[in-house]
């Protein structure tokens, strides 16, 4: 850890891992800020099972965000620092159940200080269902990706693949999955490869990039990881879960949005056919809810690069 680091981490106010009991799982959780009243921010990661950018290991790495906010990461269970075998009936429920756990645990410890949900791709499924049990607790979400229904199934998905260069066999088949309704896990996993591969849906060309080299060195070198910790970020208990694929592919969260009672602020990368930014654009247009908003970012896809980032660092910057 570099002298750099090791200053950030000494400025700050808060700085530690906390064990918590989470949906019935101990849990770490790392908690960072400069002050102790800032806003707390809770972070939920996509993947599922990708606990990047914000994880337990990224202690002293994001002093843009621990400058402004007290910044929760929670490696989700069964990944990261918290890997472990998914029990087979877990559910999208499950993961609710340790998202309001963790709110409870924050509220509790920060009673005063405003509480933000930052959501990223699957974490905004956790977002929309944790806010519609414990409105009262939170007072926003910032979401990136909204996860919203037909999960990679909408139409213009499906039709941006069929016009790459992906291979005509590939096109056919899950082209005819996705007509019969036979979206299994094994062709989800191959459609969310053909898009990254094949379209700019995941990752757009001409946003500039996220430094990725150093956050993953600075990973490495975290005094809360472990280097199993640090491989669980990709090899962990995720990889042979399906109920999880099960339950997002039919997921539809329109009426859940629809009657947030907090302000919902969705950023959307204009290159998204993965959560397809013109579907969300249109269902918050005609949603007639206040609290639900979404903006736009040219040159953005579903993984922010630095237009992405910047954009929810400007939300967390307005954060009185």
């Amino acid at each position: 850890m570099n002298k750099k680091r090791k200053m950030i981490i000494q400025g700050n106010n808060i700085s530690e891992v906390l064990e918590l009991d989470l949906g019935g799982y101990n849990q770490k959780v790392l908690i960072e800020g400069k002050s102790n009243d800032l806003p707390v921010v809770i972070s939920l990661h996509g993947g599922p099972g990708m606990p990047i950018p914000f994880c337990v290991g990224g202690r002293g790495l994001f002093p843009e965000f621990t400058e402004r906010c007290i910044l929760v990461s929670w490696d989700q269970y069964g990944c990261g620092i918290n890997n472990a075998k998914l029990p087979e009936d877990i559910s999208i429920n499950s993961f609710k159940d340790m998202t309001v756990d963790l709110i409870r645990a924050m509220k509790s410890r920060f009673p005063d200080n405003k509480l933000i949900l930052l959501a990223m791709s699957w974490g905004s499924v956790l977002s929309a269902l944790a806010i519609s049990e414990v409105y009262e607790l939170t007072d926003g979400v910032i979401a990136y990706g909204q996860v919203l229904c037909e999960l990679m199934q909408n139409k213009e998905t499906i039709d941006a693949l069929m016009k790459s260069k992906a291979p005509e066999k590939l096109k056919a088949e899950i082209n005819d999955a996705v007509e019969s309704k036979e979206f299994n896990p094994k062709t989800a996993m191959k459609l969310s490869n053909a898009l990254r591969k094949y379209t700019d849906g995941y990752v757009d060309k001409n946003e500039p990039k996220a430094d990725m080299k150093g956050m993953i060195k600075g990973i490495m070198t975290s005094p809360d990881y472990r280097f199993k910790d640090f491989m669980a970020m990709v090899m962990n208990g995720y990889r042979k879960n399906t109920s999880l694929i099960k339950e997002l592919s039919v997921l539809d969260l329109r009426d859940v949005l629809k009657k947030v009672k907090v302000p919902y602020h969705i950023i959307q990368g204009k290159s998204d056919i993965v959560t397809c930014t013109n579907m969300i654009k249109k269902f918050v247009d005609s949603a007639e809810n206040e609290n639900l908003t979404c903006k736009v970012i040219p040159d953005s896809a579903h993984i922010p690069g630095m237009n992405g980032m910047n954009a929810v660092l400007e939300e967390i910057i307005n954060l009185k």
